[in-house]
């Protein structure tokens, strides 16, 4: 580690963290001392954590007292996590209806934040000091699993209104102290992915951050324009917040000259799990209970594929438990090369709105679409959206390569899985907008699953 890293991760960063009131340098010491526990001791833990936790909200948060009450539930009796079974799921519309009884009696300073809302629903909720301090913990413990830290020089692609809009003198300090450069990830003309291509060799990152759409458009423009970023010294690019596809992380990965580090996450459910350089992603799982539900509400079994449900137990002053993150995931069951007794999240299938229906029902995930389109010359850009069961809208950003057969190829894939009867139109359009968080979704449907709920609303 140099000196001036050294010196941003030991005193400026904490200080930072300790005038917002935060106790992010503590926990990330304990939490590098209970990644190496054993699975069994952090079983232990969870549980002990969640029965403090559920005591808590119990006690102080009106919506819990009367939801404990009225089915009978007693935190003092929680012997496993097991046992948040007995308790129902908590979605969206649970959390709008309910937005001041969800508060904790004599809670701390709390923090208004609101979700995206790619599916027009956005969502809002609160945020207290405890849960700020966990999820930073959680971060930077995994950061430094690849061997960076905070104050070597990082390169941020983001699109969060919250990131973007608070670049004020003391945030602009703050990020020059740490060496911190910021791009938006919503502006993606042919001029600023230049300016950003540039950005990259003049910063000389030792890592990056972002969406893997972004960065991966970065690298592709990088790739057109022949400009060569192995050599940088970039050690790591962390991509988090969409669905990493295997050719983004192999073009993110020859480009910069680095592995891509996933991550999974959102700002409502929580830092879930980061990727360790041995390739599992470990759930943060002192914080963080991870369920994975069939479309029954029936726990799925390890390798199975179910809903990613979310208890937080850092989050006592506005909770979240048994949250529903509308993603679909799979639960593994064998421990990491790494020695980590962190459990692992075997895979991120993709948001519940990523899977389409088939006209006679069959639920597929959208990579059944998508290979047919990416794989197609000419095609630079693309948007897929199941209108109904009866038509699917295919957007596309072509070039002079992609002509009458490859959208007659389209047409005639897309018919084979979903249904000849199903209508599939071709839309060449001049460009495809990312959604006003900066993220880019490929597939989008807005149909709901027959059985279950995946469907628009959970996206």
């Amino acid at each position: 580690m140099n000196p001036y890293t050294a010196l941003c991760s030991g005193l400026f960063f904490p200080l930072h963290e300790r005038l917002k009131g935060h106790d992010s340098v503590a926990w990330r010491k304990r939490l590098e001392a209970s990644q190496w526990w054993s699975a069994e001791q952090l079983g232990e833990l969870q549980a002990r954590r969640l029965r403090e936790f559920l005591q808590r909200i119990g006690r102080d948060v009106p919506y819990y007292r009367d939801l404990f009450r009225t089915v009978g539930f007693d935190a003092n009796e929680l012997r496993s996590t097991d046992a948040l079974h007995a308790l129902p799921l908590l979605g969206k519309p649970e959390i709008r209806a309910n937005l001041e009884r969800l508060q904790a009696a004599g809670h701390g300073p709390l923090t208004r934040y609101n979700t995206g809302g790619s599916s027009g629903e956005p969502l809002i909720f609160f945020m207290g000091k405890e849960r700020k301090s966990h999820d930073v913990a959680a971060k930077w413990r995994a950061t430094r699993w690849w061997g960076v830290d905070i104050g070597d020089r990082e390169l941020v692609v983001w699109g969060s209104p919250i990131e973007l809009g608070a670049q004020d003198r003391v945030r602009r300090l703050r990020d020059a102290l740490l060496r911190s450069t910021l791009l938006p990830a919503f502006e993606m003309s042919e001029a600023n992915l230049d300016r950003f291509v540039a950005a990259i060799g003049d910063c000389r990152p030792a890592m990056l951050f972002g969406y893997p759409s972004s960065l991966s458009l970065i690298a592709q423009h990088a790739q057109r324009r022949q400009r060569d970023l192995r050599g940088l010294g970039i050690r790591v690019a962390f991509v988090t917040s969409e669905k990493l596809y295997d050719e983004q992380r192999r073009l993110i990965s020859e480009v910069f000259g680095c592995p891509v580090a996933n991550g999974y996450g959102a700002r409502d459910a929580g830092f879930i799990a980061h990727q360790c350089p041995h390739g599992s992603l470990h759930i943060s799982a002192e914080d963080i209970v991870v369920e994975t539900l069939r479309p029954d509400g029936q726990p799925a079994a390890a390798g199975e594929a179910g809903e990613i449900v979310v208890t937080h137990m850092a989050t006592a002053d506005f909770p979240f438990v048994r949250y529903r993150t509308g993603d679909v995931g799979v639960l593994g069951s064998r421990a990491c090369a790494c020695g980590r007794g962190l459990p692992v999240l075997e895979e991120v299938q993709g948001r519940t709105t990523d899977f389409v229906v088939a006209r006679d029902g069959t639920v597929m995930h959208g990579l059944a679409l998508i290979y047919t389109v990416r794989d197609l010359p000419g095609v630079e850009r693309f948007r897929i959206e199941q209108m109904s069961l009866d038509l699917t809208v295919v957007r596309i950003v072509a070039g002079p390569a992609f002509d009458r057969a490859a959208e007659e190829r389209i047409v005639r894939d897309f018919k084979a899985r979903l249904g000849d009867a199903v209508a599939i139109r071709v839309e060449r359009v001049a460009e495809i907008a990312a959604e006003s968080s900066g993220k880019f979704r490929y597939v989008v449907s807005r149909v709901k699953a027959p059985g279950g709920d995946r469907g628009a609303a959970h996206a």
